[in-house]
């Protein structure tokens, strides 16, 4: 009697059941003299067709080298994101060259890439993919041949650099164990999607119940790109004390990171492995900024003066 009750409660004036609602939470911006909300998850759009113009007032472009800028600042969400800080890059492939690393411990399959091993001509780098405990998840082509087939899952895509330095996406499901398509120099495969379609927020992600955990927490790192091409990568950080805790795995949850992405502008985004995998380079020689992770991974992507 109860579940009739609960589902005659849930039946709208046209009579159809009202579609389960992401966990609650909202995002606001420091501007600099107060905290400015921009994203609600009651009212989370299913496209972003633009960048949003609150976000986007908050962010100061700094020139890190060239066809690299990035910018950061500060953002309050609910829960243990109530102080989370955003850095994001913007990587222009038509003046960078793009590529993958990988990096493994001499005599064993055990990852030893990090931010503190990066090339030293690198303006750009960026743990990439998701890990399967010590080998990257998915598909991987380095230098033109394949180094590992294509996974399976959910929401997953493909960033994929041509031998032109272009970058395209490909849908996981679009992905077959064939050989490297004419063109392709370098691909890594990851997982949840948070964009697709122009902007569009994939529906796993708009309500739960469809197989990703849309309340969990966590330090985030997400690549995107923007309509005209260009790379965007934002990190987040625990900025509760300062820098001094910024390695804590406190942060956004995944419709979160998606709504951070198509504020930022991208029409494509996909999530890379963060917590405490997530790391990162800005900027060359003694100008670099680095954001340390504390576990090292397999394959990296960076960018290199072309």
């Amino acid at each position: 009697m109860r579940r009739l009750a609960v589902a005659a409660l849930a039946l709208g004036a046209a009579g159809s059941v009202s579609p389960p609602a992401l966990p609650r939470s909202a995002l606001a911006v420091w501007t600099g003299s107060a905290w400015q909300e921009w994203w609600q998850s009651s009212a989370a759009p299913q496209q972003w067709k633009a960048p949003d113009p609150t976000l986007g007032a908050a962010l100061r472009w700094r020139p890190a080298a060239e066809g690299v800028t990035w910018a950061a600042l500060r953002l309050a969400g609910s829960g243990e994101a109530w102080r989370t800080r955003l850095i994001v890059a913007r990587i222009d492939p038509k003046r960078v060259r793009l590529r993958l690393d990988t990096a493994f411990a001499r005599g064993s399959a055990r990852a030893a890439w990090s931010v503190a091993d990066a090339r030293s001509e690198a303006v750009f780098a960026v743990n990439a993919g998701q890990f399967v405990r010590t080998m990257p998840w998915g598909w991987v082509v380095l230098d033109g041949r394949q180094f590992l087939p294509p996974g399976a899952a959910p929401l997953s895509t493909a960033v994929v650099v041509d031998t032109a330095g272009a970058v395209r996406w490909i849908s996981g499901a679009a992905l077959a164990d064939s050989a490297v398509p004419d063109g392709v120099a370098a691909a890594f495969q990851s997982y949840p999607t948070l964009l697709t379609a122009d902007g569009r927020v994939p529906a796993p992600l708009r309500a739960p119940g469809a197989g990703v955990d849309l309340a969990h927490r966590d330090a985030r790192l997400a690549i995107g790109q923007l309509r005209d091409g260009t790379l965007i990568v934002a990190l987040t950080r625990f900025d509760g004390a300062g820098t001094a805790f910024d390695f804590v795995p406190f942060g956004l949850t995944t419709p979160e990171m998606a709504a951070v992405m198509g504020a930022l502008g991208a029409r494509d985004a996909v999530m890379l492995d963060g917590g405490i995998s997530g790391q990162m380079l800005i900027g060359g020689g003694d100008a670099a900024v680095r954001w340390t992770g504390l576990r090292k991974v397999p394959l990296a992507l960076v960018a290199v003066p072309r």
